[in-house]
């Protein structure tokens, strides 16, 4: 996942963050989890992923990725897939808001809206998109 960001395609790096992060929630629990998800948003600013103006974002979306984990967590013993979109859904509002916000206070008009696009329903799809490759790849490994 440390090289995932490397890609610098938001449609490639984010299903394959959100997969190992539901992946990580499977496996090494919450708290592992939580922590692995720290790691892409500073390799995604360094390599150029997110453009520098969005670093006041990151503490955000560490917070969502961390949403996203403790979510699936609770909603997945009920069902995997009912876990899958809770917490797409509880991430993408989250990011969306508090993006949102931070974004229109630091950037001009014009621009924090194409900013702004990146952090809205691109993120709820990457969620899914990354859901759908942890369940395929647990399934594959017998996890679940």
């Amino acid at each position: 996942m440390t090289v995932a960001p490397l890609v610098k395609q938001q449609f490639i790096v984010g299903p394959i963050v959100n997969a190992t992060l539901f992946i990580s929630a499977a496996t090494i629990g919450t708290a592992g989890a939580i922590m692995v998800g720290l790691v892409p948003s500073v390799i995604s600013l360094s390599v150029g992923l997110l453009p520098p103006v969005l670093a006041p974002v990151i503490p955000f979306i560490m917070i969502s990725n961390a949403l996203l984990v403790s979510v699936f967590a609770i909603f997945r013993k009920r069902n995997f897939f009912l876990g899958i979109v809770a917490a797409s859904v509880v991430k993408y509002l989250f990011l969306y808001a508090t993006s949102s916000m931070v974004i229109s206070l630091l950037l001009k008009k014009e621009v924090a809206s194409s900013v702004a696009q990146m952090m809205s329903w691109p993120q709820l799809v990457t969620a899914l998109a990354g859901g759908v490759l942890a369940w395929v790849f647990l399934r594959g490994a017998k996890r679940i």
